[in-house]
């Protein structure tokens, strides 16, 4: 059994064998491609998630009802990124062998790879939703193969063709999206054909994977990557109660630098966006 974090995200303080969800962070982010930073994420959240309640008002659900286990935070190495994945991806390992669903904090959005590893070695029909600013289908980037730019096309190696769904993409090479158009489900800047997606993907296992850059930068300044022209924060709020009613086996909400936005405004969004997320699993 593991030991219950001491600084837990608000309501996730229960024990983990009678938890159905386990929360974890993966403070990882040597791979990012303009500002780092993102490494401070999962601890400043669980500070300041106490800032909100813990009930919903949107869902009228209360994460007080639910049983949530915080694991704190993995010990990451910043000089070896395998080895970094390898640590997330044997602790989501473990947590899916007790049947529980892991819900990562990043972190950068490579951290994603780590998990969907031991996702999909137990899921192998796989799918994946992904909401970002950013497509990430990049095969390299600057000639490294493991970036945050390219963790899409490194879940592809692992899951194949028509199994990615991919919300309110804005940006990325011109490669990329033609790369895309062959191999990915690709929904240009918003959430237009998402109940779609959720009706077709009924009963099978989803990976969920949420870049919080998908918010425009006016909602969400303090990202490593901001990009002008995203949704909104009660789009996301909508979209992923729609996300909810999926079989969600595993998740991750990523790319919150909170050194950029010294309001605290960002983390506020990512607690709020992070409570409403394991209220719709639940």
């Amino acid at each position: 059994m593991l030991n219950k974090n001491i600084e837990t995200f608000l309501g996730c303080d229960n024990d983990y064998g009678e938890s159905g969800i386990v929360v974890f962070g993966a403070p990882f982010d040597s791979t990012t491609s303009f500002r780092p930073g993102t490494r401070f994420a999962s601890k400043t959240m669980r500070g300041e998630s106490y800032g909100l309640e813990t009930y919903s008002p949107y869902q009228d659900k209360d994460l007080e009802d639910l049983a949530i286990f915080d694991g704190g935070d993995l010990e990451l190495c910043f000089g070896d990124t395998q080895k970094a994945l390898a640590v997330i991806e044997s602790y989501t390992t473990r947590v899916l062998r007790d049947e529980k669903t892991p819900v990562m904090i990043g972190g950068e959005h490579l951290v994603t790879l780590g998990a969907v590893r031991a996702v999909a070695r137990k899921y192998p029909d796989l799918q994946v939703i992904h909401f970002d600013a950013h497509a990430d289908l990049r095969d390299d980037y600057l000639g490294v193969t493991l970036s945050h730019a390219t963790v899409l096309h490194r879940v592809w190696d692992l899951i194949g063709d028509n199994r990615i769904y991919q919300f309110g993409i804005r940006s990325g090479e011109r490669s990329e999206f033609q790369w895309g158009k062959d191999h990915v489900t690709t929904q240009k800047f918003n959430f237009n054909g998402l109940a779609e997606v959720v009706k077709k993907l009924q009963g099978k296992p989803v990976y969920f994977t949420l870049d919080l850059d998908i918010l425009d930068p006016s909602v969400f300044p303090g990202t490593g990557t901001p990009e002008p022209g995203g949704v909104g924060f009660l789009e996301l709020l909508e979209a992923i109660q729609k996300i909810g009613e999926l079989n969600i086996v595993g998740c991750d909400i990523d790319e919150l630098s909170p050194v950029y936005d010294q309001s605290g405004a960002s983390t506020a969004v990512a607690c709020k966006v992070l409570r409403e997320l394991l209220l719709a699993m639940a």
